[in-house]
């Protein structure tokens, strides 16, 4: 073989090689930055929570003490107790009320999609500043309730400063921001349903309510869980609003486990404890997830 013929060969090789390669050099970025901000901070959180720390410094490996410890925690068990009912609470009725507005959108009539963007415009404030705007609605001093009661010839409106109304605030709060997410992915479900079934159904004299139970919403299930999983697991990492509003309080009425975990590890300077109780957190919240996954399965039509 020639020299020519040689140099030739190896180019070839060599470019069959970078061709090879050239995939995982392009996905080498991606896959160092996922490594970097979700895979490291996972495996250091899970080291974390079986160490003991004393003034941010670990002290001691303690195993699964911390773990132990949170099911014995009443202030914990409060805390998962307080979250769980903010998250049902406020996921219902966001599916409910996303879902009626969904099906009141889906119809096309003048200045649709007009209500469509500002229906919208609540889930795209920051959450802080939601946050302080509700805070100033809330005051009992001059909030915004309190001039419309004044002004009707009653007294000041408490609200933060009670336990179950602040509650209440709260999941109003949440309901007023994150609506518009379920009502957007409900409105995309609805607008990609078959006609046939409700031309067919119209056409046999049925009336919008058995048109509803019959065909929207047998057709719209998979949607529908798709929508609660991902409000719910969001849902269950609220913290800037509580933060700013209550701050957990009064007393714990609002302390969600977001707002615990912030205390023990911030205030309370006891890290290890901390990062349990986040661990344990994330995985609720995956068995849940996984759970819905399940459902949505049964519910998909074959």
């Amino acid at each position: 073989m020639s020299v020519v013929a040689r140099l030739s060969a190896n180019v070839r090789r060599q470019g069959e090689g970078l061709d090879l390669a050239l995939p995982y050099l392009l996905l080498a970025p991606a896959v160092l930055f996922a490594f970097a901000v979700l895979v490291y901070p996972i495996w250091d959180g899970i080291r974390a929570s079986t160490m003991s720390y004393r003034y941010g410094k670990a002290v001691g490996w303690v195993g699964f003490d911390n773990y132990t410890r949170l099911w014995s925690d009443p202030q914990f068990l409060n805390a998962l107790w307080v979250t769980v009912s903010f998250v049902a609470l406020a996921v219902a009725f966001e599916t409910v009320l996303g879902l009626a507005l969904a099906l009141f959108c889906a119809n096309e009539f003048r200045g649709v999609r007009l209500l469509r963007g500002i229906l919208i415009i609540p889930m795209v404030i920051t959450p802080v500043v939601v946050a302080i705007v509700f805070r100033l609605i809330y005051a009992s001093d001059a909030g915004m309730l309190t001039v419309v009661s004044q002004s009707l010839g009653g007294g000041p409106v408490e609200i933060l400063g009670h336990p179950a109304r602040a509650f209440l605030g709260l999941v109003a709060l949440d309901v007023w921001e994150w609506t518009p997410l379920e009502f957007l992915i409900l409105l995309a479900g609805i607008q990609s349903l078959p006609v046939e079934p409700f031309e067919a159904a119209r056409v046999d004299g049925a009336s919008p309510w058995r048109v509803l139970l019959d065909h929207t919403l047998p057709m719209l299930k998979p949607v529908l869980a798709i929508a609660i999983v991902l409000r719910t697991i969001d849902a269950f990492g609220t913290f800037d609003q509580v933060f700013v509003l209550t701050r957990g309080g009064p007393g714990e009425a609002t302390k969600l486990l977001s707002i615990y975990g912030y205390d023990t590890a911030f205030k309370f300077q006891d890290t290890g404890y901390a990062a349990a109780l986040f661990v344990t957190m994330g995985l609720l919240i995956l068995a849940a997830a996984l759970a819905a996954v399940r459902i949505m399965k049964g519910m998909t039509p074959p």
